[in-house]
């Protein structure tokens, strides 16, 4: 738990409930957080009854419910899912706060309701359907955060599933899905990769460094055949085990930043303005990541679904009554 402020100024209670844990934050005018906890009751971890979200929610909540009832509930991520508290269908792109506001649905919960944010679904120019949860809502309060990048940019999203968004005119109008995370953690633990990388990881800029390249010079060769080169780079001693998992890594966010940077000239972003957002450490190995491509004009800004869920708030007093 961490306290930031004086909690009567709190106008909201704020949820980020992702599927592998669930943050709560007291919110305060525009979007400051005054205190947040934390938990591990994601919604993959509840056995998907109400019972489960609603005492899930109740471990961290409950006593500002109690000193303060009259404040809103808003909650967005896999909340909102087939597997979350109530599933809350997905708002075709493009979309904007005032749409994600007037589409979000409740729940009850001890004498109030929560209401849930939708996530958002867009479609690639082959026509295959692409969907988030969370990343709307961070989106939306990184534009209200830095306002010179409502009309045009290229908002990216490190993590498990790794999120492009292209914003036109303070909307959503598109983004691209990239399983990078999961990928590290899947080969890491679940291939044969996994027999020779170490337990820990230990920083090894040199060696992410050189992931990233390869992929960059010679990405045509393809990911699958690249990526068994983390085998063989161990098993002839030309890596030593401790710079393997970074890498792999590198490998990997150089492919999804190849890739990207594709789509994002396609979208029409070529001369837009990048932004990332997320967790400091994993946004400081897209930023390095994304200087060896020849992109150095990149903002970073912290997780801003806060500021997103404040913002939702704001409307939805207007469309919702």
């Amino acid at each position: 738990m961490v306290i930031f402020a004086d909690k009567t100024q709190a106008q909201l209670i704020g949820l980020d409930w992702g599927s592998t844990s669930l943050r709560a934050m007291l919110i305060g005018a525009s979007g400051a957080v005054l205190e947040t906890r934390t938990s591990n009751q994601g919604a993959s971890m509840l056995d998907g009854s109400t019972a489960a979200f609603a005492a899930a929610l109740s471990a961290l909540a409950d006593d500002w419910h109690k000193a303060m009832p009259n404040l809103p509930l808003l909650a967005c991520g896999m909340v909102g899912s087939k597997h979350g508290w109530r599933e809350v269908p997905y708002l075709p792109c493009p979309a904007t706060v005032i749409e994600l506001a007037g589409a979000m649905q409740t729940v009850n919960w001890r004498d109030t309701q929560v209401r849930i944010v939708p996530g958002l679904q867009c479609e690639t120019p082959e026509g295959v359907p692409d969907v988030m949860r969370g990343e709307e809502t961070q989106a939306l309060g990184a534009l209200l955060a830095n306002q010179s990048l409502r009309e045009r940019s290229c908002i990216v999203m490190p993590g498990t599933h790794s999120k492009w968004a292209r914003v036109s005119s303070g909307a959503v109008d598109g983004f691209a899905t990239h399983m990078t995370g999961e990928l590290f953690a899947v080969l890491r633990a679940h291939s044969v990769l996994g027999r020779l990388l170490p337990s820990a990881m230990t920083a090894a800029p040199d060696a992410f460094e050189t992931g990233v390249l390869a992929a960059l010079k010679n990405g045509d060769a393809g990911l699958s055949h690249q990526i068994f080169a983390v085998r063989t780079l161990g098993l002839t001693g030309r890596l030593i085990p401790a710079q393997l998992p970074d890498y792999l890594s590198g490998l990997l966010i150089g492919h999804e930043l190849r890739s990207g940077l594709i789509w994002r000239e396609r979208a029409g972003l070529a001369v837009a303005p990048i932004l990332l957002i997320g967790e400091s450490v994993l946004c400081q190995r897209y930023l390095s990541a994304l200087a060896l491509f020849g992109e150095n004009a990149v903002q970073v800004l912290p997780n801003t679904a806060a500021v997103g869920l404040w913002r939702l708030a704001q409307a939805a007093q207007g469309v919702l009554g």
